[in-house]
């Protein structure tokens, strides 16, 4: 019994270091709305930077095509989501939200509105796309969600002439679900995917992009940790201590007292 007592302190000690670290591993949404960008880019180049939780604001024209860039994390599924506001008088527009990873990869939505069309007497649009989940590392010719930079790209297709060029406003957020461990792989990458990750210190060429100012607030995940190495050490704990109970229930009481000697 005292190997069970043992044990039951060693599994409660266990289960208190994980529920903070769980804790810590959902992002905290940034709260300083007097930061939050006011434009945005008009190509990869040059994109707005936001950081995840922070609502973007920009004016553009219809028939612009604006940007703006988020860092993504290892286990974080990203929902990106935009409002358009169009002019009071317009014909019938669609517009489009599309997202590319650090490599300018463009990433499937899950779900969600990615496009949506906007009759005459419609003052905005409302779109959204649900990403996959970054993975810590995949296979070179996967399209799998990768930590780094990812792009939003905002634009309307299939305008007429007489509305190219015509004001609206669009605000743009981005908010992440943490998975986990269920979506942990083996394995990770040597860098994020960022702007300038492959272009070596003092290096300066006019087709490299400019690194990234943003990343994660508690920097970027090094891939080897998940709560899966928690319930694994839960998952041992339980069978060891299944099985000291199930020896305790089996073995008796020992032997009998009015037993003769041997």
């Amino acid at each position: 019994m005292r190997m069970v007592r043992v044990l039951s302190a060693a599994l409660l000690a266990l289960g208190l270091a994980a529920a903070p670290a769980a804790a810590d591993a959902s992002p905290s949404p940034s709260q300083d709305g007097a930061s939050a960008p006011t434009q945005a880019g008009t190509s990869f180049r040059t994109a707005a930077e936001i950081e995840q939780g922070q609502p973007a604001t920009a004016s553009g024209s219809t028939g612009d095509y604006l940007y703006w860039s988020f860092p993504a994390d290892t286990g974080q599924r990203p929902t990106v989501k935009a409002t358009v506001k169009l002019p009071k008088s317009h014909a019938s527009q669609t517009w489009q939200i599309d997202v590319y990873d650090g490599l300018r990869r463009r990433q499937a939505c899950q779900y969600g509105a990615q496009t949506r069309t906007a009759a005459a007497d419609v003052s905005s649009v409302e779109l959204a796309c649900v990403l996959r989940t970054v993975r810590a590392w995949s296979e070179p010719w996967a399209n799998d969600p990768l930590p780094g930079t990812y792009y939003v790209r905002l634009t309307a297709t299939g305008v007429t002439t007489a509305d190219l060029g015509l004001p609206i406003g669009s605000e743009v957020r981005v908010d992440s679900r943490d998975i986990g461990g269920s979506a942990a792989v083996d394995g990770s990458l040597a860098e994020p995917l960022v702007p300038g990750v492959a272009t070596k210190p003092g290096e300066e060429r006019e087709d490299a992009a400019m690194p990234a100012g943003l990343e994660p607030e508690d920097g970027w995940a090094s891939g080897w940790w998940s709560d899966r190495w928690v319930w694994t050490a839960v998952g041992g704990i339980l069978a060891a201590l299944a099985g000291v109970g199930g020896y305790a229930l089996t073995r008796g009481s020992g032997r009998p007292s009015r037993a003769p000697a041997a």
